[in-house]
């Protein structure tokens, strides 16, 4: 048997012919191909099903194809008698039969299966042929006869008889016990239908059939299989990806070597010289359209030029290329029509190739022609040649993926480039806010209840109001803010004098400007300075108004900007970089991580164009500070970026993200947000060095519906260690710089710096061309994973289970040791003990050598793929629908009141919990306070004269007898043990805690 399959996905019919007497009808599919039969499951009372279900057949000789036969059978379902009528059928011979990338869905009109019988209505189906290894052929299934011509006893005959020829007889009940769930309404035909075989069988094959499609895709139990991880082999630069590893090809190799190559058609208009006069003032508006088939490029126009110059370069992709002649017009611009000025026409199959690193070709001077082919007045300065992504010519390139084939208007590049942006350097600013002298306030008859407000940029942050009694108050407060290079913003100190509720004035303000604060690494002392303040702000920001003026308020302040720090730009548990600020701080790299993002598929359209639904793709991939942005693919649910990126690695626990976008600038919607499609989030140190891990990952997304899967994006990744050393001398070092251990923020001040951090990265980043927009950037850097979800605190509550789970067996484990459930068990552990108690010098080899054994066990079963986003582990395949509304509620709410009282109340009954286990723990550790208190005088007595009499029993015994009497007390049998607890429990639960005195 060949290894070729042939896939059918039934996707629907409509227009059916109603059978039932009701105007309607129960249609399913048969479908039948070299002596094989499936079945889709039945849809109740539907003129319009709609099935999406898929099947593949084996095919036992590939090159008989041609002359197999599919037959697909529309019936309807007779529940009274469990038979069949035909509605129509289809019928394709095995020359209509494609691969799976050229197969589309075509809807077939049903045909009559008799001259008798009436059809009616058309069948949508999916028809291709894949040598997918992966792909297991369906299982056969017992089909429905039909009532024209047998009854339900010879239908019945008819199952029976076909179950041996398809599988062992046993293996429906097994199958049938896995694959279904009884339900009411199934143990409802049970009682309705005296003969029980006959409806078991019929509901057997429906239900194997509805559940096949998992057997399509392997994937792990814990999560749906579509959103498991799927390793692929493609074919790249390098060679074929097998395992992880390059199995190099015939061609040689490039240097993109994690992407596919994709020939381009390169055409560099530079400029153009002694033009003709169109206009009759003797002037020209020149541009230049370059067309190759259906695809067309232009450059801007100058106004009244003769000699201009454009030097700009267009791409265009060669499998789309559908001439053999590239045509280069020169065009006067005119306002109703362009005049024609000349034309440079070249043969593509004369077009030089190059490869890189040749350098780049020379521009030749080419003379214009008309449309005959007669040369005219002017020349052209082109060069066209053949190349690849790798031409350091093609990022700044116009793109033909930018436009449509036959679409003359191109969208502006600004918007589909690729592009790599640095994020701005960060730099945590310190404040400390000592004291001021000589304040004069408005009201001469009062002492100011004083103030300072700090700000930088939009940051503001205030210091407690201070009533001395006098003019110098003093604060010797701290705050921290968050400032980017080249420091344009200023640090702006103004005093306030609260003269009542929401009234406030003015004192005065100093102005210091950024650049001019000192610089540390480290938590050496800075030395405060006086600040002269002013009652204006332009008088602040005037440095000589200050030696104008004899008389001055002072502001006391301590400011310096700390390198020592790296500034969490990004969710803590996903940082993609740890170093600090100051650059001189910075260890060298371990290694170096590459990334080619090839192809994402199966898209979900993000919008309608010409009636249809498409989208406007991006990825961008962000680690460390630099980000990347692919160019977009416009039109295409199925896009091809084949672009390559690398990085500087600097630590292994750190997080690469990669995000898919769909351009909203694009097709006039720019005040529209830009629309996340999916990331993948990839962690350094679970990269084995030098393997190349070809993926195609799921893009998830929780929206308030639930979980969507709107895609699959396929990367190629390699992680290269350039010192093998310095990266495992890293596993020792601190995970964040030194000052975070020496002068250590707040959580408060963690996340309220990160919320800055983010809003200053994704402003710079705006402001670039192409703009990452501000929701691209919270996106990727995760900015609202600190909100409230009780999706995330489930999910968190049963990771900590999973992580205490392994004590929890052990503990659970010992007890039915020490409960003697299994006599030879509970005597091996009496003589381990023994063994460990005589020689105690073998409890830590043996505790060592027993994980170092585990280790190298689960070598074999160590993850070949890195880990990726599961529903199941997040708790989203669960969620209710309204944890995910007020997850995605807006800060603050806007939900009515009804609803936050809801959820109020259930937060209330959740923290109730927590707050009785957080008083449980107090307890205990109160009733350990209590032993020696003297709070409870008898139960302190008691516990002291055992001390004493412990530490005489303990001075004259040795040491193993009392361990080889603890333990045996521990594991004695159950003849032996008491219903209620031991004697020591009864005291310690018998002593007091401070919940007396609790209101």
């Amino acid at each position: 048997m060949s290894s070729f399959k042939l896939g059918v996905e039934v996707v629907s019919a409509h227009d059916l012919v109603a059978k039932d007497g009701q105007g309607s009808s129960n249609p399913f599919v048969e479908l039948h191909f070299d002596n094989q039969r499936f079945r889709t499951t039945t849809k109740e009372k539907d003129l319009n099903p709609v099935w999406n279900e898929s099947f593949y057949f084996n095919i036992s000789d590939s090159n008989n194809l041609s002359s197999l036969h599919l037959e697909a059978y529309v019936y309807n379902h007779i529940k009274a008698n469990n038979s069949k009528t035909c509605l129509g059928k289809v019928c394709l011979t095995g020359t209509s039969f494609v691969p799976y990338s050229d197969a589309v869905v075509l809807h077939y009109p049903l045909e009559k299966q008799s001259i008798f019988s009436r059809a009616k209505g058309e069948l949508g189906l999916k028809v291709f042929v894949t040598d997918d290894p992966s792909i297991k052929s369906s299982n056969p299934l017992p089909v429905m006869e039909s009532s024209l011509h047998k009854d339900v006893g010879s239908a019945y005959a008819k199952i029976q008889n076909s179950v041996p020829d398809s599988f062992p007889k046993e293996k429906p009940d097994k199958r049938h016990a896995f694959h279904h769930l009884p339900n009411a309404n199934h143990s409802q035909q049970k009682r309705n239908f005296p003969p029980a075989p006959p409806q078991q069988q019929m509901n057997y094959g429906v239900h194997e059939m509805k559940f096949e499609p998992q057997h399509m895709f392997s994937g792990s139990s814990s999560q749906p299989p579509d959103y498991a991880l799927r390793e692929t082999s493609p074919f790249l630069g390098g060679g074929q990806i097998v395992g992880g590893r390059v199995i190099r090809g015939d061609r040689p190799s490039s240097t993109y070597d994690l992407v596919e190559q994709m020939r381009y058609l390169f055409v560099r208009v530079v400029k153009a010289q002694d033009l003709p006069s169109k206009d009759v003032t003797g002037s020209l508006d020149p541009f230049v359209e370059v067309k190759v088939g259906n695809y067309k490029g232009i450059t801007k126009h100058y106004e009244k030029k003769q000699n201009p110059e454009w030097n700009q370069v267009f791409a265009f992709a060669r499998e789309t290329l559908q001439s053999s002649v590239l045509e280069v017009v020169l065009k006067d611009k005119n306002l109703v029509k362009d005049d024609f000025v000349g034309i440079v026409r070249f043969d593509l199959h004369e077009v030089p190739t190059r490869v890189p690193p040749d350098s780049p070709l020379a521009p030749e001077w080419y003379r214009l022609e008309d449309k005959k082919g007669e040369k005219k007045k002017g020349e052209l300065m082109l060069a066209v040649w053949y190349g690849t992504q790798a031409d350091e010519a093609f990022p700044d390139a116009w793109n033909s993926d930018a436009i449509a084939p036959g679409d003359s208007t191109s969208i502006s590049s600004t918007y589909i480039r690729s592009k790599v942006y640095h994020s701005p350097r960060l730099w945590y600013v310190r404040v400390n806010v000592i004291e001021a002298q000589d304040l004069v306030p408005a009201d001469k008859n009062r002492f100011p209840d004083a103030y300072v407000k700090v700000q930088i940029g939009n940051q503001v942050l205030k210091t407690k109001s201070v009533q001395p009694q006098n003019l110098n108050p003093i604060w010797k407060e701290e705050f921290m803010f968050v400032a980017s290079e080249p420091f344009e913003d200023h640090l702006i100190f103004s005093v306030e004098d609260r003269m009542g509720p929401n009234k406030d004035e003015t004192i005065g303000k100093a102005v210091i400007p950024l650049k001019s604060v000192e610089r540390r690494a480290d938590d050496r002392i800075v030395r405060p300075r006086w600040y002269n303040l002013e009652k204006h702000l332009s008088d602040a920001m005037d440095g000589d108004q200050a030696k104008k003026d004899k008389f001055h308020s002072r502001l006391h302040v301590c400011v310096c900007l700390d390198g020592g720090y790296h500034v969490l730009d990004e969710s803590t548990q996903y940082s993609s970089d740890l170093r600090p600020t100051a650059k001189q701080l910075w260890k060298p790299s371990i290694g170096v991580l590459e990334l080619g993002i090839l192809n994402a598929d199966g898209l979900h359209p993000m919008k309608t164009r010409e009636g249809k639904g498409t989208s406007d793709t991006y990825c961008v991939a962000k680690y460390g500070p630099k980000w990347i942005r692919t160019r977009t693919i416009v039109n295409s649910l199925n896009p091809k970026y084949n672009e390559q990126y690398t990085w500087e690695v600097y630590d292994p626990a750190t997080v690469l993200t990669v995000g898919v976008f769909d351009n909203c600038q694009i097709g006039g919607s720019d005040g529209n947000k830009d629309i996340k499609i999916g990331k993948v989030r990839i962690r350094i140190s679970t990269l084995e060095t030098g393997r190349v891990y070809t993926h195609c990952y799921p893009l998830l997304v929780l929206h308030p519906s639930g979980v969507k899967k709107m895609g699959e994006l396929h990367l190629a990744i390699r992680f290269s260690s350039t010192s093998m050393l310095n990266m495992v001398f890293q596993y020792s070092r601190p995970l964040l710089p030194k000052m975070h251990y020496k002068r250590p923020l707040s959580v408060i001040q963690q996340d309220m710096l990160r919320h800055q951090a983010v809003n200053i990265v994704a402003a710079r980043l705006g402001r670039a061309e192409p703009p990452l927009k501000r929701e691209v950037v919270e996106y990727m850097s995760d900015a609202n994973a600190h909100l409230w979800s009780m999706r995330r605190t489930k999910a968190n509550f049963l990771r900590l289970a999973s992580v205490f789970s392994g004590l929890f067996a052990v503990g659970k484990w010992f007890g039915e040791v020490c409960m003697w459930k299994n006599p030879i068990t509970t005597v091996l552990v009496h003589v381990l003990f023994v063994m460990l108690v005589c020689f105690p010098e073998l409890i830590l080899p043996t505790a060592f050598l027993y994980m170092f054994l585990i280790g190298v066990w689960n070598y074999r079963y160590r993850p070949m793929y890195p880990p990726h986003m599961n529903t199941s582990l997040s708790c989203a395949d669960a969620v209710s629908p309204d944890e995910l509304d007020e997850e995605f509620e807006s800060f603050p709410a806007s939900r009515s009141s009804d609803i936050i009282r809801m959820r109020y109340d259930r937060l209330r009954s959740v923290a109730g919990r927590i707050q009785t286990v957080l008083g449980d723990i107090a307890t205990q550790g109160e009733r350990l306070q209590a032993l020696l208190s003297w709070r409870d005088p008898r139960a302190t007595t008691i516990f002291v004269i055992f001390c004493l009499t412990a530490a005489i029993v303990l001075y004259v015994t040795p040491f193993q007898v009392l361990a080889l009497l603890a333990v045996f007390y521990f594991m004695r049998h159950p003849r032996f043990r008491h219903k209620t607890p031991a004697a020591p429990i009864n005291f310690f639960r018998r002593l007091p805690a401070r919940t007396d005195s609790m209101l």
